[in-house]
C-alpha cells in the first residue's frame, strides 16, 4: 500500500497536516515542505532528530511507550489516534493471531432477523457487509450490491444520493478502514480493498494517504431512499464477542418520526415475494 513503513508512512501524514501555528511554533518564511519538519516534531517530542528521523523511516521499530506518547502529543493526535500508533508499532507476533468467527454465527444472524422495525448489519475490519437482516437490505436496495460499505460510498453510482452528507460517509469509511488496518497491517483483504478502491477512485485514495483514524461508534446520518425519501438515523456499532473482527451495525429512527415510517414501508417492501438481493456469496470468507 506504500513504499514505506506503517508507521513511517503515519507519522509523515500526520506531521505533514500539521502547521507552525498549530503547535504553537513561529513560522518563519517560505518552507519547502508541507506540515512541520522532522526536526520540529523532534524538538516538541523531546526526542534527537536524529532518533525521530530513524523512526520515520522505519529503522526504528521498538520504541519506548514513553517516547510514542511524546509523539503523540507533539503530533497533537487524539486518543484513537494515539492508540493506532502504538499498535502500529507491535511486532506481528504481538498481535492477536486468532480474530474469531470467519463467518456470522447463526445466534447473531437470528438476533438480527428478529429486529423487524430496525435494519442490522454486521461487517468485517475491510467494511464487507457478512450478514444483514431484511429490514438492512431493503434500505440498501438502491445498491448494485450491498456487499463492502466503502465500494457502496466511493464506486456505486448510488452512494452519492444515498449519503446526503457524502463528504462526511466517505471520510468515515476511510478512517474506520485505517482504523482495521492499524489492527492488522498485513490482513491481505483489507490491501485488497484498499488497492481496488485507490484504483477506481482519486477521492479514495486522496482522503487514504490522510491517515484519518476513527472506529465505528454512535452517531447520526442523513440518508435518501430513492422510494421512501429522506431519513434521518441514528446508529451505533458494537463489537462481537468471540469475533472481534466483527461489528454489528444498527439503525434506529425516532419513535413516531418520518424516518420511523419510512422504514415501516421498507420492511413492507422486504416482505414481498422478490426480496431485495442478499449479500453475495463468499463475503465472509474473504474476511480472513
Amino acid at each position: 500500500m506504500s513504499n514505506g513503513t506503517p508507521l513511517g508512512d503515519f507519522l509523515r501524514a500526520r506531521r505533514e497536516a500539521l502547521k507552525p501555528q498549530d503547535v504553537g511554533l513561529p513560522e518563519y518564511g517560505r518552507r519547502r515542505v508541507p506540515g512541520l519538519r522532522r526536526e520540529e516534531v523532534a524538538m516538541l517530542a523531546g526526542v534527537s532528530s536524529d532518533y525521530y528521523i530513524r523512526l520515520e523511516q522505519g529503522r526504528e521499530s521498538s520504541p519506548s511507550a514513553q517516547v510514542l506518547e511524546a509523539v503523540a502529543q507533539a503530533l497533537k493526535l487524539d486518543a484513537e489516534a494515539a492508540a493506532h500508533l502504538n499498535r502500529l508499532c507491535l511486532t506481528a507476533s504481538q498481535r492477536p493471531r486468532d480474530w474469531g468467527r470467519a463467518d456470522v454465527s447463526r445466534q447473531l444472524s437470528e438476533l438480527m432477523n428478529g429486529w423487524e422495525h430496525t435494519p442490522a448489519f454486521v461487517v468485517g475490519p475491510a467494511l464487507d457487509i457478512m450478514a444483514a437482516n431484511p429490514l438492512a437490505m431493503a434500505l440498501h436496495s438502491g445498491f448494485d450490491q450491498f456487499d463492502n460499505l466503502a465500494r457502496m460510498v466511493f464506486v456505486d453510482p448510488a452512494g452519492r444520493e444515498f449519503y446526503r452528507e457524502w463528504e462526511r460517509a466517505a471520510h468515515s469509511c476511510v478512517a474506520e478502514l485505517r482504523a482495521a488496518y492499524g489492527h492488522d497491517p498485513e490482513s491481505p483483504r483489507i490491501a485488497e480493498v484498499v488497492a481496488e478502491l485507490s484504483a477506481q477512485s482519486e477521492e479514495f485514495a486522496d482522503i487514504w494517504k490522510t491517515h484519518e483514524v476513527k472506529s465505528k461508534s454512535q452517531e447520526s446520518k442523513l440518508l435518501k431512499h430513492l422510494e421512501v425519501g429522506d431519513l434521518q438515523i441514528k446508529f451505533a456499532a458494537f463489537t462481537v464477542n468471540g469475533a472481534p473482527h466483527q461489528q454489528l451495525v444498527v439503525y434506529q429512527a425516532e419513535p413516531a418520526s418520518t424516518t420511523a415510517a419510512a422504514f415501516e414501508a421498507l420492511r413492507a417492501r422486504a416482505t414481498e415475494p422478490n426480496p431485495p438481493q442478499t449479500p453475495a456469496p463468499g463475503l465472509a470468507a474473504r474476511d480472513q
